[in-house]
């Protein structure tokens, strides 16, 4: 049954929406196409299905899936989804615990792992696993559960977790406020040319890739960016960087970097899983592909970890080594610098 706006469902049917206005800029392109550039995780197939049953609608109208979208079109599309209490089914997952205690715990995430369920990723994350090991944790302003702040999946590193509503007041408020510290290191493509730096731009979604961000250096669109960096190491046509957050935007360092024209190295969604600096022989080419293999993520890791306890009031910091396929990239890539020099 449809109404003027749209469908109408019984209420225990559950499903997801998304509302995508074309932005001025966009070229004729097919519905099905310009859903897959926006939605993360959706697959064709889940588009298409969609539309033969009739949930795609572009200016109120339900359409097909070669619909070709224009600019200033509205499209809207709803996607099956399982209900909210299935999302949070407590899992057995192991997770590796690097500090405990009654307020609150320190989790270093493995790349790979998902921080939360959403669309596409309905269980085998890292909530499922939290869940199951701590009972009642409290709900941030997203309705999810202990996370004071959160992590990419292909990114690996600390993360903090809440177990109380007064340890998530507490903690929430110091990231709002700037004051908890947390660094991160990356392998970046080029060699930098400043030892350090600060990268200021406001960051919001791309107008045409809505799966990536966007920085907007005018200010006018967007929220406030600061990424504060310096350089570890120089690996020839790779750098290897420590960044200080600011600011904690989505995609932050990853969006920062590309804008700086040193975008991380084989982060798929910006384009750095090509070669991006070096040279054209042969073997080069084959040396990066391989190097793809061994770190098969954007090289990202959550390093460091600062803020004061809830509780005690006492400032705590914590460090990880870096992950393995970010030590083994590394050093693949010291001595190959060594050697070309």
């Amino acid at each position: 049954m449809e109404s003027e706006n749209g469908p109408d469902f019984q209420e225990n049917d559950l499903y997801e929406h998304h509302h995508i206005t074309a932005s001025k800029g966009q070229e004729p392109l097919r519905v099905d196409k310009f859903l897959m550039n926006f939605i993360e995780n959706a697959t064709r197939n889940k588009i298409q299905k969609s539309a033969k049953d009739g949930n795609i609608w572009v200016n109120e109208k339900i359409v097909k899936q070669n619909y070709k979208v224009k600019a200033g079109d509205v499209v809207k599309v709803m996607f099956e989804h399982p209900p909210h209490e299935f999302l949070l089914i407590p899992e057995n997952i192991p997770i590796d615990i690097v500090y405990e205690d009654d307020a609150l715990l320190v989790v270093n995430k493995p790349a790979g792992m998902v921080v939360h369920p959403g669309h596409g990723n309905y269980s085998g994350t890292l909530i499922n696993a939290l869940l199951y090991h701590v009972e009642n944790l409290p709900v941030n302003s997203n309705e999810r559960p202990g996370l004071v702040h959160r992590i990419d999946k292909d990114t690996s590193g600390l993360l903090l977790v809440a177990k109380t509503e007064k340890a998530m007041t507490h903690l929430a408020k110091q990231f709002f406020n700037k004051t908890s510290e947390r660094e991160y290191v990356a392998i970046v493509w080029g060699n930098m040319v400043a030892d350090e730096g600060t990268i200021e731009g406001h960051v919001a979604r791309h107008p045409k890739n809505r799966l990536q961000m966007h920085v907007f250096p005018e200010g006018d669109v967007g929220k406030e960016a600061v990424t504060h960096y310096k350089v570890i190491e120089r690996l020839g046509y790779l750098t290897l960087v420590s960044c200080k957050l600011e600011t904690g935007r989505t995609h932050q360092i990853r969006v920062h970097m590309k804008y700086k024209g040193h975008t991380l190295f084989n982060d798929e969604r910006y384009g750095g899983d090509k070669i991006l600096k070096g040279t054209t022989f042969t073997k080069y080419k084959q040396f990066v592909e391989n190097s793809f293999k061994i770190l098969p993520r954007q090289a990202l890791h959550a390093k460091t970890l600062g803020f004061i306890h809830p509780v005690t009031k006492k400032m705590m910091r914590f460090d990880t080594e870096l992950p393995e396929d970010m030590q083994q990239c590394i050093e693949k890539w010291r001595g190959y610098s060594k050697h070309s020099q």
